[in-house]
């Protein structure tokens, strides 16, 4: 690679560096390109870059944004998977991927700022999506004023109930 191509690469991992919400690396060693592939795709369906770079690279690329929190994992043969729009989506995809090839193992993580471990990403993958919290949050919205509209009515409820029973039993009479 030359020179300027070297500085167009760093130039642009800065950008998407700058832009990334979580950034997972992973070591690709025993993957065949078939594999890494097929990762590929899947990562890129959900708005989520999976890109080999040479170490030098990356720690240059990674200056002043918050991916140099990661710099300590710049060892070996490296791909990171940068996610721009949803962060879980990343660990989601990466981690179910390993289960199926055990050779991909990955090494660590940042969301928001913060380094995570594979712990940490086992983790995040098994949260639900984003679209199943954003229902239960409605269906927690909805539920609290239907609930409290229940209790306010069961007194009135009881009170008529019991006025209904006096009424037949005075009719009766």
């Amino acid at each position: 690679m030359q020179r300027r191509e070297k500085e167009a690469v760093v130039a642009d991992l800065h950008k998407k560096f700058k832009e990334a919400k979580a950034a997972i690396l992973t070591d690709f060693t025993g993957l065949n390109v078939e594999q890494i592939t097929q990762l590929r795709r899947t990562l890129k369906e959900s708005a989520v870059d999976y890109t080999v770079v040479k170490n030098t690279l990356l720690r240059r690329a990674s200056q002043d944004t918050e991916i140099a929190l990661l710099t300590e994992y710049f060892v070996g043969p490296i791909a990171i998977a940068l996610a721009y729009e949803d962060p879980l989506a990343p660990a989601k995809i990466l981690m179910e991927f390993s289960k199926a090839q055990p050779a991909l193992e990955i090494k660590a993580g940042m969301v928001t700022g913060a380094v995570i471990t594979p712990q940490d990403i086992q983790t995040l993958a098994s949260l639900p999506g984003r679209e199943v919290l954003l229902a239960k949050l409605v269906w927690l919205l909805k539920a609290v004023p239907t609930r409290l509209v229940q209790i306010l009515n069961s007194p009135i409820q009881s009170l008529v109930s019991i006025l209904d029973t006096v009424k037949k039993a005075k009719e009766k009479t």
